[in-house]
Order: structure tokens, then sequence, then C-alpha cells
């Protein structure tokens, strides 16, 4: 498997895989949406919604149920020429205006849980006055009228007067088995007494259909229901979002200051050891050398042998970290000029030949001819190029070979590719390899083991250059690693302006 990293910012050096760190936020979350997605909560969580909701719907329709009892008033003394049923419309409308009254004082009073079941019980008490005055409606006769007629009179303002009230009153169960359960039995009971077909298929009839709209309503309640659930679960979503968010930010901002203030402290620091530090190269290459004279004890020269190289390993290190510290702190500058990437490459692979010999590594080069130059900071690449060396023969084994490839890119940039067969980095450590003081599990096994700091400042090089990292490698078939830059760091040559011939006034005028 391969994998391609590129960078954009100075902050690339960081570690790319630090999803971990948010695992206690990414569980809410996820937590919250599998809730939703899955859990209802019960009825009684949403009593004093499911109270507002049926509230707002009564207050809403409060002019259509005296509107629909005159008019059906009229029509049965049009039809019964009888002027009692105006006192069954009066009844009905004073019903009605006591349930709106209720309703009007449970929306000026706030509902709470407590009082929930209270106000609960005297709403279902006013629906069934209004179904005890169409109980009244549903037991009227006309003796003076055509049965038929009449019969279908009395169904069809009924059923309207169920549609009306399974619409708006849905929300308060069983409000249409409290209002109808009156007129069901009224209805019965005449049907009985009468023994006429019409008055039973009537009651038979209306029966089913109030069976019907109670299904209908409880169905609609149930949906009501976990709408109020999903809204509450998102609301606690968004809730637990921004919780975490701020979290994240304050975690961000400390994290940066932190960053900041580890920065300074590795400038300071790094500036504060190399004064003794360059004091001790110089002293122990002047022991190592014996300019002073000889020295009698041939174990006092490896001493301060092994003190110049643990010296210059050292500070080594300590520019490493000094150039990260700038770099994060972005005072990282470039020199740019007019560069050329094959004479780089040439001296850095002439700087890492003798230690390729030791190891019997053999470098090869394939360079792309008369490239032209580039605009960049030379020492800055000469860094990119030769840390990407010194990784390719340091994990190459014995015998190995390197191979270095100077070119063109696709989109008309440079690149420079350093591949080597060596053992690898499985893909679930290349993240760890690029990111600071990273080190892969077959760089800690070796014995020559780094600070972890060549990469991400190759990486952050390259970003200040507007350039592209690229590392591809496979378990035990080697790395690839290609740092790129951009078509607009390419100078091209342009050909010379051919000035056209000019002629001077005066001699034209002479012609």
């Amino acid at each position: 498997m391969s994998n391609g990293v590129s960078t954009s910012t100075d902050k690339n050096i960081v570690d790319k895989s630090r999803s971990h760190r948010n695992k206690p936020v990414s569980r809410a979350v996820r937590q919250t949406r599998e809730r939703l997605q899955s859990s209802h909560a019960p009825s009684g969580a949403f009593d004093r919604d499911v109270l507002a909701r049926y509230v707002s719907a009564v207050l809403q329709g409060a002019s259509i149920t005296p509107l629909f009892v005159v008019i059906a008033a009229a029509l049965g003394t049009y039809i019964t020429e009888n002027t009692q049923i105006f006192l069954w419309a009066l009844l009905t409308l004073t019903a009605h205006a006591a349930n709106v009254f209720l309703a009007r004082r449970a929306r000026k009073q706030e509902i709470t849980a407590v009082s929930a079941r209270s106000w609960r019980r005297a709403l279902l008490l006013g629906q069934l006055m209004i179904g005890c005055c169409w109980a009244i409606f549903a037991m009227q006769d006309c003796s003076a009228c055509d049965p038929a007629s009449f019969v279908l009179y009395k169904g069809a303002t009924l059923l309207i007067a169920l549609s009306v009230t399974a619409m708006w009153n849905f929300m308060l169960t069983p409000s249409v088995l409290v209002t109808f359960a009156p007129v069901v039995i009224g209805l019965a009971t005449k049907a009985a007494f009468s023994r006429e077909i019409l008055e039973i298929s009537l009651t038979a009839t209306f029966t089913t259909t109030v069976v019907f709209f109670s299904f209908i309503s409880d169905r609609l309640f149930q949906s009501n229901l976990k709408i109020l659930a999903y809204q509450s679960e998102k609301d606690d979503l968004i809730a637990e979002l921004e919780v975490a968010k701020s979290m994240s930010d304050e975690a961000r901002r400390r994290a940066e200051e932190a960053n900041l203030a580890k920065s300074r402290f590795l400038a300071s620091m790094s500036h504060e050891l190399r004064t003794p530090l360059n004091a001790i190269l110089g002293f122990s290459e002047v022991m190592s050398a014996e300019v002073m004279g000889p020295l009698n004890n041939p174990t006092y020269k490896e001493y301060a042998d092994d003190i110049h190289r643990s010296g210059q390993h050292l500070l080594n290190l300590i520019n490493e970290i000094l150039d990260l510290s700038r770099i994060e702190a972005g005072k990282y500058e470039l020199n740019e000029e007019a560069i050329s990437l094959l004479d780089i490459s040439e001296d850095c692979i002439g700087m890492v030949q003798l230690r390729a010999r030791g190891k019997n590594i053999s470098i090869s080069q394939q360079f792309e001819p008369e490239l032209p130059t580039v605009w960049a900071d030379e020492k800055s690449m000469r860094q990119v190029v030769l840390n990407l060396l010194s990784n390719a023969v340091k994990f190459t084994p014995q015998g190995g070979e390197v191979h270095v490839k100077v070119g063109w890119t696709a989109g008309g940039g440079q690149y420079i590719s350093i591949k080597d067969n060596g053992p690898g980095i499985p893909e679930e450590e290349i993240p760890v390899v690029l990111s600071a003081f990273g080190q892969g599990s077959i760089a800690i096994k070796s014995a020559e083991q780094g600070t972890g700091l060549g990469l991400p400042i190759v990486q952050a090089i390259l970003s200040k250059h507007d350039g592209q990292f690229i590392l591809k490698s496979k378990l035990r078939e080697g790395t690839e690693v290609i740092a790129i830059l951009p078509a607009r760091r390419v100078l091209q040559t342009v050909p010379a302006v051919e000035e056209a011939p000019v002629v001077s006034r005066r001699r034209k005028s002479f012609a």
C-alpha cells in the first residue's frame, strides 16, 4: 500500500493521527445519535408539550364548532319545522364556550409536570360535556318527517362532528372516545327501543366510524409523540455538540499556547546549549589531532574522538530542534534565489557516498537533462535532499540500492525522488513517521536511531515553498519519498525579443 501526504501549512509537522484525542466527544455524539434513531420516550415525558399543542389546536379552531352547530340547527329546523332544535344548539354552544374558556385558562397558566394530569382530566371533562350535547342531538326524533331523510340528516351531522373533533383533538387521547361514547350509547339505546332498521344501521355505521377515527387519532398522536421525542433528542445533541465544541476550542487554545511556550523554550535552550558545545567540539578536536602535543596514553585519543563524535551528534540534534522551533513559531525565513536541483542532488549524493560505500550500498541516479533553475532557498533544499538521502542510506541494508531521480512533474514542476529497497514502513505507522519526534518500529529496532525530526522538517520546508511531499512505502519492499516544487517556481528561459530596424526621420525625409 502507498500513502501520499501533502503539506499546506507550517503546522503540518504535527501528528496527523490525532483523532483519538476526540474519542470521548465522538462517543457522546454517536450515543446521542443512536438514541435519536432508535429510542422513543414514554408519553408521560411530553405531557406538557402534548397539552400545549392540544390547547393551541382548540383555540385555533374555536370558531369552527359554533359555525357548524348553527348550520346544523338551521338545517334541522328546515327539515323538522320545529324550532326546539335551537335549544340543543344553545346548550352545545354553551358547552363549547366552557371548553374554550378552559383552554384559554390553561394557556395563560403555566402547565407544570405536576399539574399536567389535572389539566388533562379537566380538558377531557370538557370534551365529555360536548359529547353529551351530541348525544342529545342523536336521540332527537321527528314523527312528522320522512324517517329516512331525518336519519340521513342526523348521520351526516354526527359524522361531520366526529371528523372535526378527530382532526382538532387528536393530541388529547382519548378525546374521540370520550366525546362520542355518549353518542354511541344514545344511538344504541334508541335503536334498541325502536328496532327500526334505519336506526340500527345508523348505530352500527357510526360506532364503526368512531372506532376507526379513534385508531387514526391514536396513530396521529403516536406520530406527533415521536416528533416531540426527535426534537428533544435533537436539542440534546445540539447542546452536547456545543459543549464539545467549546471544550475543543478551549483545549486547542491551551495546546497552541503550550506549543508556543515549548517552541520558545526549545529555541532559548538550543542557543544556550550550542555555546558550551562549540567549546567542547573545539577542544576535543584539538586533543584528537594532538595539536598541543602527543597524548602519551592512546586511550585518551580514543576518548577525545568519542567526545568529538558525540558532540557533533548532539550539535546536529540541537540544530534540528532549533529549525523545528523556528518553523513552529513561524520565524523560518527563506533566502530565495535561482538554484539547480541537479547540482544540489549531485552535491548531496557526494556527501553521503562515503557512508553508503561503508555499507556497500550503490547509489544510482537518473537526472532529466537540462533542467532549468528554480526559485528556492538553496540551504533549505539542500537540507531536504540530504535528510532524505541520509534516511535512505540509514535504513537500507548491506548491499542494498538507492535510486535518485530528478525530473519534470506532470504539472510542469520539478521533483526529486529517492527510492530504496530497505525494509519499508507499515501502513499504520506512516502518520507516526511523519509526525514530530515520531519513529516507526523499524527505526526503533535499528542501531542507527535518529531524532524523528527529519521528515517533519522536510514537510515544513516544502510547505514554505508551496511544494508537496509524498511518501510511498511497502513493507519488505522499500520506500520512496518525493519532494515536489510547483511549476510557478520553475524559471523558464525567455528568448530575446528581436528589435525591428529603426529608420531615422532624417533619412526618411531625404528619401
